[in-house]
């Protein structure tokens, strides 16, 4: 194709980048070889999950147009939905069901081109979702045993999974193992699928629709993925880095797969090649001007629709709140290329809170039936001798003893009477209320209405954080209160309390942090759906140990501020399955970041509070 001296095509389209090109690489190794199934992409731009699903499911099928739709698995899917599916049937005798093989068994099952599994954020996949991926990604065999259901499948179906580089430390690494193609696109401009398809070469396209053709393993590609993965790498990553060199020398034509071709696969996915002896590489995407030998800049995970990329400012003298660190190494050895932007493994820089065993669902609660575990709302005659209500027992018994005419207190089987409890709530809606925050000019009512409603058209149960009220037993801690449902009137009037001077947000949201985990543990496998609503302007002028200890001593400087951050981050290591977050800016200046500061640390979205007024309207503090 003719190009002007620009750069650009005589169409007028950019030419694609090399991170553009390394992604077309890496998803046609992965649609050639079966063992590369699963692609992780690293920090992708939501809007391009639609363009690079387009372009996969073309390479997969050799045309931009696929018939079927890929398969896109989300946190709302069970296990009862991915493998099994009941179907109603009309006959003679009524109406019949029968049970099906599910979305993922019928994928697999269908002849033709191996179907495509969507995953738009691996961090909220469903628990379920993420046990199908490590029990189908790289196995030959699958057997299939569900009520009514026993069938033997051979998974065929490739998986293209999206997730930020903040939230991959909190998923398991057997989910994260079983991607053998990762790559890092937090920079990614992609060009329209149809051009990327029309430019693939020949041999890459028949080797995307009809399989690679196999070539062996030197013994020199063997010593070399130890030397570029580090003796600490797992046997998965190294059969994953074996796998792509291999893939990579069959579509160079390469009768075997060398050291040569691993140095080319660790820089397909943004690994650091150490420079050695070992003859010509292949080239199969010129890279970009590399940064600065030896150094990659550290990344901070990017704000959530925020529009506002400068850093917090400090107070006065005060030091900022976050900072991004000096220029550090990742991976380089001495005389070696600079790594591309980006590690493909980020968890092993992790250094935040864990979800504890991640592929195991929330245990079920096995003492007692499930009409003892609801809150008491009346009493009734007893049946049998469980859930007794006592008091009412005794005080039915009293009233007879006159009459029963006996030397000791007793208490007659009709005196017996047990409780009656309220249904488990299926969903909880957590307010955390910052008074501080609204001004005269603003009511928060209306940004709050939405979550209300949800909560009383599905009768959840409220549990609300009051922070920097001025009627507050004590300003330096927040007050917290259950409710079983909105109508409460105790909910209305904490909409509209006055502001104090003190704002405890550190120990608002460690209260919250707390309703959520009784929530999540009580009434057996606790609640179907969660929201924490938080309604702040992050400006929390209380450390959370003055809240602890009830005094507040020397200055405050940042440090409220940082114990809600370093709070939140526990909430952010939740169930994300069944746990929403949003987080309500009421726009006030200054430091108008911290609710975005505060959001990425919960791992939620921001939500505008102000719709008719303009930014920066003074509340009182």
């Amino acid at each position: 194709m003719a190009t002007e001296p620009s750069g650009r095509a005589a169409t007028g389209a950019p030419e694609p980048d090399d991170l553009t090109r390394r992604l077309t690489h890496a998803l046609v190794c992965a649609a050639a070889d079966p063992a590369l199934a699963g692609v992780l992409l690293l920090d992708l731009d939501p809007r391009l999950v639609d363009p690079v699903a387009r372009l996969f499911t073309g390479i997969l099928t050799g045309s931009p147009e696929p018939a079927d739709a890929p398969l896109v698995l989300g946190s709302a899917g069970r296990d009862e939905d991915l493998w099994t599916r009941t179907r109603l049937r009309r006959d003679t005798h009524g109406i019949t069901f029968r049970t099906e093989p599910g979305p993922l068994v019928e994928a697999d099952g269908r002849p033709g081109t191996p179907p495509l599994v969507v995953v738009p954020d691996l961090a909220r996949l469903s628990v379920a979702g993420m046990r199908a991926a490590v029990q189908l990604l790289g196995a030959d065999v699958v057997v299939v045993e569900r009520t009514g259901l026993c069938r033997t499948a051979r998974p065929r179906a490739r998986w293209l999974a999206a997730c930020r580089s903040a939230d991959v430390g909190r998923l398991s690494r057997h989910l994260l193992d079983r991607f053998a193609v990762r790559l890092s696109v937090a920079d990614l401009r992609l060009p329209s699928p149809e051009r990327l398809l029309a430019g693939l070469p020949p041999a890459w396209r028949a080797a995307a629709t009809g399989g690679a053709r196999p070539v062996p393993v030197a013994d020199d590609a063997l010593s070399r993925v130890p030397q570029l993965l580090g003796p600490d790498a797992s046997v998965r990553r190294e059969l994953a880095l074996l796998r792509l060199a291999r893939t990579v020398a069959a579509l160079d034509g390469a009768p075997s797969a060398t050291g040569a071709h691993c140095d080319a696969a660790a820089r397909l996915i943004g690994l650091a090649v150490p420079q050695t002896p070992h003859g010509p590489e292949p080239d199969p995407a010129p890279a970009d001007p590399a940064p600065r030998p030896g150094t990659v800049p550290r990344t901070v995970p990017a704000r959530r629709r925020t529009g506002r990329d400068e850093p917090p400012r400090a107070r006065g003298g005060d030091r900022a709140l976050l900072e991004t660190g000096p220029a550090e190494g990742i991976g380089t050895a001495p005389g070696g290329t600079p790594a591309v932007p980006g590690t493909p493994f980020p968890e092993d820089e992790a250094t935040g809170p864990r979800d504890f065993a991640p592929l195991r669902g929330p245990g079920r609660r096995a003492g007692g039936p499930a009409s003892a575990r609801g809150t008491v709302i009346g009493t009734r005659r007893a049946t049998d001798l469980h859930d007794l209500a006592y008091v009412r027992t005794v005080r039915e018994a009293a009233v007879h003893q006159r009459v029963r005419r006996t030397d000791r207190f007793t208490v007659s089987p009709v005196d017996l009477h047990s409780n009656v409890r309220a249904g488990a709530p299926e969903r909880v809606l957590v307010l955390l209320l910052d008074h501080t925050c609204r001004g005269p000019d603003w009511d928060w009512q209306d940004a709050l209405t939405p979550f209300l409603q949800w909560a009383y058209t599905g009768r959840a149960a409220v549990h609300v954080v009051e922070v920097g009220a001025a009627d507050a037993r004590d300003e330096l801690r927040a007050e917290a209160f259950a409710a079983r449902g909105v109508l409460d009137p105790r909910v209305l009037a904490s909409l509209y309390r006055r502001a104090g001077r003190a704002t405890p947000l550190a120990h608002g949201v460690e209260l919250a942090a707390q309703a959520l985990r009784r929530a999540f543990r009580q009434h057996g496998t606790g609640p179907a759906e969660a929201w924490l609503v938080v309604v702040t302007d992050g400006r929390g002028n209380i450390p959370l140990r003055a809240s602890h200890t009830g005094r507040l001593r020397g200055e405050v400087a940042a440090a409220g501020v940082e114990d809600t951050v370093e709070a939140a981050a526990r909430i952010a290591a939740m169930d994300r399955t069944r746990l929403h977050v949003a987080v309500v800016d009421p726009a006030r200046e200054p430091y108008g970041d911290l609710p975005f500061v505060l959001a990425d640390s919960l791992g939620a979205t921001v939500v505008e509070g102000r719709t008719d007024a303009a930014p920066g309207g003074a509340g009182g503090r």
